[in-house]
């Protein structure tokens, strides 16, 4: 089967630094892959080259196919970004901020309608559509910001912390929606986290970068058994250390109710 995201030795030089030092690895169509790491490991500058924001120094992306380099525009179609920080207009209402995505992303105005209100649907926000953004909780905008991506019809979604400074309650119902995504569309879902538990909880496969490289990727069970532990925080500290790093950390740890999320293995 071929992999939605191919990633060879993948490179990004700031003068004489490497953010992100020749990493190569594969995600698989239809699956959920988390890829974490420390503050500064490289992390956010690998997330802006596969959405085609930054170029690398070296290496080669393909998405759905595409040459992330050489064939932009496919590769754009092919996947949806949910970045961090906010993006909205909080000027707008949830559906004017749909459709104003729609149109950027060229989806066919007899399509948009539909699109719109189904991708609203998906994440619980139909019955809100006319109110204005800035009238949003947090995890309101949160599922707003999911389902504006998921307006083309991405074969892969970028998440990245799509749950930081969410309380327990919310971010245990944007998995909830996030696994929908996965299991009902078949959503390949690429999603970076600093809570271990909804890794644990939801990833199929996961990758670890730290100073630039990949130190560590596989399946929950393997990485535990290569580091000798329990639970993948304990194997993310044994492999990335206990110190702290430029930036102040942010806590780790998933509310209790991110358990019920955890797959059977």
């Amino acid at each position: 089967m071929q992999n939605i995201l191919t990633v060879q030795s993948l490179s990004k030089k700031f003068g004489t630094f490497y953010a992100v030092d020749g990493i190569s690895f594969g995600v698989k169509p239809g699956s959920v892959f988390a890829f974490l790491g420390p503050n500064g490991a490289g992390k956010s500058t690998t997330i802006k080259m596969l959405t085609t924001v930054l170029r690398p120094s070296a290496g080669k992306i393909l998405i759905n196919g595409f040459d992330a380099l050489q064939e932009k525009d496919k590769a754009r179609a092919s996947f949806g970004i949910v970045f961090q920080d906010q993006s909205l207009d909080d000027e707008l209402t949830a559906y004017e901020n749909m459709y104003y995505h729609a149109v950027i992303y060229k989806v066919p105005k007899k399509e948009r309608k539909e699109r719109i209100e189904k991708a609203l649907k998906i994440v619980g926000l139909s019955a809100r559509q006319k109110e204005f953004v800035k009238n949003y909780s947090g995890g309101m905008k949160r599922r707003l910001e999911i389902a504006r991506a998921l307006i083309h019809y991405p074969k892969i979604l970028f998440l990245d912390e799509p749950t930081v400074g969410l309380d327990p309650q919310t971010r245990y119902s944007i998995w909830e929606h996030i696994r929908k995504l996965n299991k009902e569309l078949g959503m390949t879902i690429f999603l970076t986290t600093h809570y271990m538990e909804e890794a644990e909880a939801i990833a199929d496969e996961i990758a670890i970068i730290d100073h630039g490289k990949i130190i560590e990727t596989g399946r929950l069970e393997e990485i535990n058994a290569r580091a000798e532990t329990a639970s993948l925080e304990e194997a993310f500290l044994k492999l990335t250390g206990r110190g702290l790093r430029d930036e102040n950390e942010r806590g780790r740890r998933g509310g209790g109710r991110i358990a019920r999320l955890r797959r059977s293995r």
